[in-house]
């Protein structure tokens, strides 16, 4: 039997709060789990599909589990291996390769197959739920998977199939199990959560609020994050529920991708960057505080000079807080792979620069205008050289003096000033 297993996982939050399921399903087998950098009998990779750069990662881990165990069976499941089973099959050192769905049966193919190369591509059209518990500070909660959108450089409807959703009873029983066990955060994950339940985004979080606001739960200090939304699905009436919520926190992360039109019609994408700054700009008018986060492309096929200008200009003028930088990446399947026009790799690294310098310009802006306001903070579970670590409920990463008490607790601050490191010094009140 391989006892010791060790986890890797690649990409998005959804991810994460999968892995952990997983992992969950070898401790009630007896496993032991074990960290990555350790001796193991069974390393798990779970990959992303969306980036190059993942690709390499997962080579990367690869050669560390080789490293630490020569003897190693090595699994590779998730979204790449669901995309490009034949491209992993000639990675050395990988034995077992198991798509998306069917990655949360490994347990049983393991004592099914030897050691060797062996694709398990059944993806039934099924919904997993699933939530991270490892970390004791914060948890991701996957309410949605799989995407009926069909961006023109995505694979992501290959590797986790169309739309489909938890239902609402469900999702407020996980919840309440994430509460009972001390976590105070909770983040509401999925490939594209705007789109739960065919837009039912909104009856979800309220039927949440009134849950977490009964009688048992009432003294429990926890919040929700909303993770990343599309602008199009975004309403008012989400904005407006946020704004007026005592658990869900001003905290918004909504994909760009291109401030050019001419650029989100070859991309597919489903809104104008006129709706766009609509979307922030009701934000803004009512949380002035609020965080905002948003995901750019650069290089993407056909992206003239002009192209690039606008999206700089666009995301240089409006208040939004940090960027998630993404140079386009080749993926086979897709309608980008063939289009003409491709944007050199020098160009593409140039561009991820640049707006990598904005993004950091934008986040010491977005923090100074919080100097000397007051928010509460989530305290994570870490001494580091005398100091404590947390967020506030608008995403600010905040440092004090460690005290044990503070631990995975939620107190209120005034954030007082800015480190060297770009951490934002708080004092309890």
């Amino acid at each position: 039997m391989l006892n010791k297993v060790a986890f890797s996982t690649l990409g998005c939050k959804l991810n994460f709060a999968e892995t952990d399921t997983i992992i969950n399903k070898f401790l009630k087998k007896g496993y032991e789990y074990v960290k990555f950098i350790s001796y193991a009998d069974l390393y798990i990779i779970n990959t992303c599909s969306v980036t190059k750069n993942a690709e390499k990662e997962l080579k990367k881990l690869v050669r560390i589990a080789i490293n630490n165990n020569v003897n190693a069976f090595i699994v590779a499941i998730g979204c790449y291996s669901q995309v490009n089973p034949k491209e992993i099959s000639l990675i050395n050192g990988i034995d077992l390769i198991i798509g998306s769905k069917e990655k949360f049966n490994i347990i049983s193919h393991l004592k099914k197959k030897s050691k060797k190369k062996y694709l398990s591509l059944i993806d039934k059209n099924l919904y997993i739920p699933s939530y991270s518990r490892l970390n004791r500070t914060r948890s991701y909660l996957k309410i949605q998977d799989g995407c009926d959108y069909k961006c023109s450089y995505c694979t992501i409807t290959k590797a986790r199939g169309f739309s489909i959703s938890d239902n609402i009873k469900n999702i407020i029983f996980y919840a309440k199990n994430i509460i009972k066990q001390g976590i105070k955060e909770i983040v509401l994950t999925g490939v594209n959560i705007g789109d739960y339940g065919k837009q039912n985004l909104l009856e979800l979080i309220q039927a949440i609020e009134l849950s977490l606001n009964e009688e048992d739960l009432k003294r429990i200090r926890i919040r929700i994050r909303i993770s990343s939304i599309e602008p199009n699905l975004l309403s008012d009436d989400i904005i407006n529920f946020i704004y007026k919520s005592n658990i869900f926190v001003n905290h918004f992360h909504i994909p760009l991708q291109s401030g050019s039109d001419e650029i989100l019609n070859k991309m597919k994408r489903r809104y104008s960057k006129n709706l766009y700054l609509e979307r922030i700009k009701k934000i803004l008018n009512i949380m002035p505080l609020a965080c905002i986060g948003s995901d750019v492309i650069v290089g993407f096929p056909g992206e003239k000079e002009k192209n690039f200008i606008e999206t700089y200009s666009l995301l240089s003028e409006i208040n939004i807080s940090y960027l998630h930088v993404f140079s386009y990446s080749e993926r086979r399947n897709t309608k980008a792979f063939i289009m003409n026009n491709s944007i050199s790799k020098k160009i593409r690294y140039k561009r991820n620069k640049i707006f990598r310098r904005l993004s950091k310009e934008k986040k010491k802006i977005f923090y100074i205008k919080q100097i000397n306001k007051k928010r509460n903070v989530l305290f994570e579970n870490e001494n580091k050289s005398g100091y404590i670590y947390g967020y506030t409920d608008n995403y600010i990463r905040t440092k004090t003096i460690c005290k044990s008490d503070l631990v995975n607790n939620i107190k209120n601050v005034t954030l007082l000033n800015i480190d060297d490191c770009g951490n934002m010094i708080c004092k309890i009140i």
